[in-house]
């Protein structure tokens, strides 16, 4: 079964996966590269040519969102799989995204829209009223990966983000079932230990189990996964860094961290904006 980890774009689900991935596949909880990549986003083109369903349009990938995961959690059984996304919980022309059926839970990565704003512009290259503008309006991304898009010629698939506040209460929806847990980005890089013990308890409620930590390996993978360490390893080349369009130079994925990064660094006009488009969910967060 699935468990989604879901986030709107640059809100931390990158050193969530890397959490994970060093506590549950290293021996020793230390950061490995190699294991970051073994939790997929969906959508991809890889997870559909996969499990059999390459197609020729945005609409077909959508109408398959559900019939490859049915086919993933036949293939895993009872095996947790882990899927990173930044689709919104919609359903577009009629299609659900997914349902309760293929998801044992969701955990959720908020972070204060108003310091979105930066790293999005750093990732997309773009100015920050532009990034503004896209995260207060129905966002449309598509997968960028140039591997995939030589791989399979040319094609891309598109994942429907909407806007931030579309986003954070489209997967609300597994709270009925006791299915979700919300992590906010900020606590999870100032207080990472209990925000990551929170996470496995979750966890390993989902897969109704008693929980037994490994302290060890928890030590190791805060301090491998810190931001300092991961932005060490973002200067040589970071495997998930996109590549400017001005050539090959990678462009650093870890550029900001929250004391370079943070609501009075954003420019006064563009925090207005922000504030009042998402002032109930600021409220509700207790990010104002």
């Amino acid at each position: 079964m699935i468990i989604w980890l879901s986030s709107y774009p640059k809100s931390g689900n990158t050193f969530l996966r890397a959490l994970l991935t060093s506590y549950f596949l290293t021996k020793d909880g230390m950061y490995d590269e190699k294991q970051l990549l073994k939790i997929t986003q969906f959508p991809s083109i890889y997870l559909f040519r996969k499990y059999g369903f390459e197609t020729s349009s945005n609409l077909g990938f959508v109408k398959n969102y559900i019939n490859v995961q049915i086919k993933m959690n036949s293939v895993s059984g009872k095996k947790v799989r882990y899927l990173k996304t930044h689709s919104a919980l919609l359903d577009i022309n009629g299609y659900k995204f997914t349902d309760i059926r293929n998801t044992l839970g969701v955990i959720y990565i908020v972070r204060d829209p108003r310091t979105i704003i930066k790293s999005y512009a750093n990732y997309f290259q773009c100015s920050l009223k532009e990034s503004t503008n896209r995260i207060t309006s129905f966002l449309k991304l598509t997968d960028n990966d140039k591997e995939n898009l030589l791989k399979y010629k040319k094609k891309f698939i598109v994942s429907h983000v909407g806007s931030w506040s579309q986003h954070y209460h489209s997967w609300k929806i597994f709270r009925d079932f006791d299915k979700y847990l919300l992590i906010k980005y900020e606590d999870l890089v100032n207080d990472t230990e209990g925000s990551l013990i929170k996470i496995l308890s979750f966890i390993y409620k989902l897969n109704r189990s008693k929980i037994v930590l490994d302290r060890n390996k928890l030590k190791n993978t805060i301090q491998s996964t810190h931001f300092d360490s991961m932005r060490k390893i973002d200067q040589k080349g970071f495997i998930e860094a996109p590549i400017a369009e001005s050539g090959n130079k990678k462009i650093n994925f870890f550029k900001y961290g929250l004391e370079n990064n943070n609501v009075k660094e954003i420019p006064e006009a563009l925090k207005i904006i922000l504030e009042n488009k998402f002032e109930n969910e600021l409220k509700e967060l207790n990010y104002i």
